[in-house]
């Protein structure tokens, strides 16, 4: 594992670090891997329609096409997701992809007239939040740093065992919205990265 930068790294820094993850640019940075956890409001099961599903995938692919997230390992449940990953700024953009995948969500949910899930999202807004009609995501994320390699084997394993633990599925690698199928050679439409 690279080292991690919170701060503007010194040169003797840039010369530990490998060629191309970033730190070379000067400018302050925190490339640490991260593990999040997001949670849809009230614990509604959301996450098991297909179509939200893909908005999600969707996002964390582009994301990670224009370079702006590295995704270690994922999992959707149907009320929540977790990821592991790391970005140049991690609280900014899992803020842009819940925003995103939100507002992508509720449209999917306004033009497949799903009144009552509708009404619950609107609810759980928050009284202070003037700018939306819905919640989506409960409010506030906070990404937990992965300090070494066995935490990271630790929490990658932990997202991965959340179907089995659940009884949704046996093994890991079968459960569909998760990155568990990658690491045991399978194929997934959503790249991670394995060789941290």
């Amino acid at each position: 594992m690279h080292k991690c930068y919170s701060r503007r790294p010194r040169r003797r820094d840039l010369r530990e670090t490998r060629a191309g993850d970033g730190a070379g640019s000067g400018t302050k940075t925190d490339f640490c891997k991260k593990s999040i956890t997001s949670k849809v409001v009230d614990w509604l099961p959301l996450l098991d329609n297909p179509a939200i599903i893909k908005i999600i995938l969707n996002s964390l692919g582009f994301l990670q096409k224009e370079k702006r997230l590295t995704l270690y390992a994922y999992v959707i449940m149907k009320t929540h997701l977790h990821l592991v990953a790391s970005s140049e700024n991690i609280s900014k953009e899992i803020a842009n992809f819940r925003s995103y995948t939100a507002r992508k969500s509720i449209d999917h949910l306004k033009e497949h007239e799903r009144p009552k899930i509708l009404e619950l999202l609107s609810q759980q807004k928050l009284s202070t939040r003037q700018d939306r009609e819905y919640q989506f995501w409960q409010q506030g994320v906070q990404p937990k740093r992965i300090h070494d390699r066995k935490m990271m084997t630790q929490k990658i394993t932990y997202i991965h065992q959340n179907p089995v633990r659940k009884g949704y599925v046996d093994k890991a690698e079968d459960w569909q919205y998760s990155s568990a199928g990658i690491y045991a050679g399978k194929d997934d439409p959503l790249a991670v990265y394995t060789d941290w």
